[in-house]
């Protein structure tokens, strides 16, 4: 578009210099349509955005920036971001949105309410609080440095672009302490358990031998078409940067948080205890549930669907010809030696065995399936005690990096096998790896909505992939569809205990009683489950919310098409345009099953 407007300018001037009185008409300049408008404004954006995160860009494959990492809790970081919003936002509206087809008004709706929910949210002080022991700088970047990450590290320049990276983490460290002594300031800090659990974290990549750190990782898989000159120069610069760059930044903010932070930090866990936590809370329930829905109506919710699904427990107690109660079922579960491997890489490798059986059952139920692979890795060592059961991390569309389902075999006799099918559902297939990889690959798409997330859209679909689990000819054994059960009687609990603590100031053991009278839990993942609440507000409604709503658009979209429904093209439906908020999604489900309906005339 610039060279469009270079040339008209030089045309204008070339007509003035040479004296001629004709004028250009402005009718010959030809007004750029509203869809061309929207889609030059989307791409530009997010190019802006990537060049602003460099992180994104690497994650989608896009190594243009991958020297950098944003200083993303910056002042001049946050500033920027807030005007690109606002720029955008007065740009977008100046569309005339009725001159645009479907997809391209999807398209709209969906920048408008990012850029709405972006702003809104930095009222919240959340870059004064920048890590916890779930979601911190310190673990990222270890995943990043390892060479098992999305960095990747295959040519001398991936080599020297990480060297660069080093450099600005060790920045992003200072600016971290900063905004965490203004929070200290300003009464908003961590619940102090939290911190508690991130020192040892941080405290791990602390060595004495540079060869024992993570960050050595690569130097010791360095590609073997590297000539001699370029090893020798490599290794001597990951040795130096390791001891004087890394370690050090890693050094100050454990002696930060050991020395100043911890004793600031908060006994309370919940975020009513911050400043406007609970208009905080309300937004960030808004944000994870894409709904109008107050907290007491989820709280509601969770107890509804927990008695619901303990129901169904009981049901298979009778099928297996247990004679007990409830609780003493989960006793056994959780006992038994039956139901727990020895080694952890016993339990990795069974989900490795499910892969190719449960893609092939998925034929039965979806058209469209991801092209880019994925592959099953242990959670690393530094960061299971406090990792969730299971994770996904996304490929990149062109293949060359896969999907990866990341497994916690911490504590493996806290790791049911019963668990272990509806986990593989919910994070690889057809869950997770499906949702993720199908949108990513979709190019007629704009940027922003091939990578873009609604978590109740995304974790709702993982729930609902999970409950495809009989349909798809999984859970056969009983114990395996107990264990389904589970997983989701987890998801209602997590609507109780996540409302409970930032709402209705419940403490954490109140949470921690509560998962243990009414599920099948050890103490070990209740207690890294109950802390993850904690550290991300709102993150937990959004499964049971989401998979609600997918299932009740389904069942109305069954009883609408009655024989003429067919689940594989509603899958695709579901899948194919990326995610979005719940009622967008039920809008557009709505307006193809009338699309169906009118055929039949």
């Amino acid at each position: 578009m610039k060279f469009f407007f270079a040339a008209m300018l030089a045309a204008l001037l070339l007509v003035a210099a040479c004296g001629e009185s004709q004028e250009i008409a402005a009718t010959d300049v030809p007004e750029a349509s509203s869809a061309d408008t929207l889609k030059a404004l989307l791409d530009e954006h997010f190019q802006r955005n990537l060049e602003l995160n460099p992180l994104s860009a690497t994650f989608i494959g896009d190594y243009r920036y991958n020297d950098r990492l944003a200083n993303s809790n910056s002042p001049e970081y946050i500033a920027e971001l807030i005007a690109m919003d606002e720029a955008f936002l007065a740009r977008l509206l100046e569309i005339d949105r009725e001159q645009l087809d479907y997809q391209d008004q999807l398209s709209y709706d969906l920048f408008k309410i990012n850029r709405e929910q972006s702003l809104e949210g930095k009222q919240f002080p959340s870059h004064l609080q920048p890590v916890n022991q779930f979601y911190s700088t310190t673990n990222f970047f270890v995943q990043l440095g390892s060479g098992s990450g999305a960095h990747p590290f295959k040519t001398v320049k991936d080599y020297d672009d990480f060297l660069s990276r080093a450099e600005q983490f060790a920045i992003n460290i200072d600016q971290i302490i900063t905004n965490m002594q203004e929070g200290m300031r300003q009464g908003v800090t961590q619940p102090r358990i939290l911190m508690e659990k991130l020192v040892p974290q941080i405290d791990t990549h602390i060595v004495d031998d540079v060869r024992e750190s993570y960050f050595y990782k690569p130097v010791r898989n360095m590609p073997q078409d590297f000539g001699d000159d370029e090893r020798a120069r490599l290794t001597a610069a990951y040795e130096d940067k390791i001891q004087n760059t890394i370690i050090p930044a890693y050094q100050r903010i454990s002696n930060f948080l050991g020395d100043e932070y911890i004793a600031s930090a908060r006994e309370t866990v919940g975020l009513y205890a911050q400043p406007k936590g609970a208009e905080w809370y309300a937004y960030m329930v808004r944000l994870r549930t894409t709904t109008d829905m107050s907290p007491e109506e989820i709280h509601q919710i969770g107890l509804d669907e927990v008695a619901r699904i303990h129901e169904e427990m009981l049901g298979v107690m009778d099928e297996v010809g247990f004679d007990g109660s409830l609780k003493e079922f989960f006793e056994f579960v959780n006992t038994d030696e039956r139901f727990f491997y020895d080694e952890a890489e016993e339990l990795i490798q069974g989900y490795r065995d499910m892969s190719d059986h449960i893609s092939e059952l998925s034929k039965k139920l979806f058209d469209v399936m991801p092209k880019t692979g994925f592959e099953v890795r242990r959670v690393e060592p530094f960061r299971e005690a406090s990792a969730s059961g299971g994770s996904y991390q996304a490929g990149t569309p062109d293949g060359a990096r896969p999907g990866v389902f990341y497994a916690n075999a911490y504590d493996i006799k806290a790791r049911g096998k019963w668990a272990m099918e509806s986990l593989f559902l919910h994070e690889a297939i057809p869950g997770h790896h499906f949702q993720i990889m199908i949108q990513g690959e979709n190019e007629s798409l704009p940027g922003f909505r091939r990578f873009g997330r609604f978590t109740a859209y995304s974790e709702g679909w993982g729930l609902y992939a999970e409950s495809l689990g009989k349909e798809l000819g999984v859970y056969t054994d009983p114990y395996q569809y107990f264990g389904s059960l589970n997983a989701e009687l987890w998801r209602a609990i997590r609507l109780v205990v996540d409302t409970g603590l930032h709402a209705k100031q419940w403490t954490r053991q109140e949470v921690l009683d509560y998962m243990y009278a009414n599920s099948a839990v050890a103490e070990v993942r209740a207690v890294s489950e109950a802390e993850r609440f904690m550290a991300i507000p709102g993150q937990a409604l959004s499964y049971k919310i989401g998979q609600l709503k997918i299932r009740e658009i389904r069942n109305k979209a069954e009883v609408a098409l009655g024989e003429q429904f067919n689940v594989r093209d509603f899958h695709t439906e579901v899948l194919k345009d990326g995610p979005m908020p719940l009622s967008m999604l039920e809008s557009k489900v709505d307006r193809w099953v009338s699309a169906q309906l009118q055929e039949r005339l």
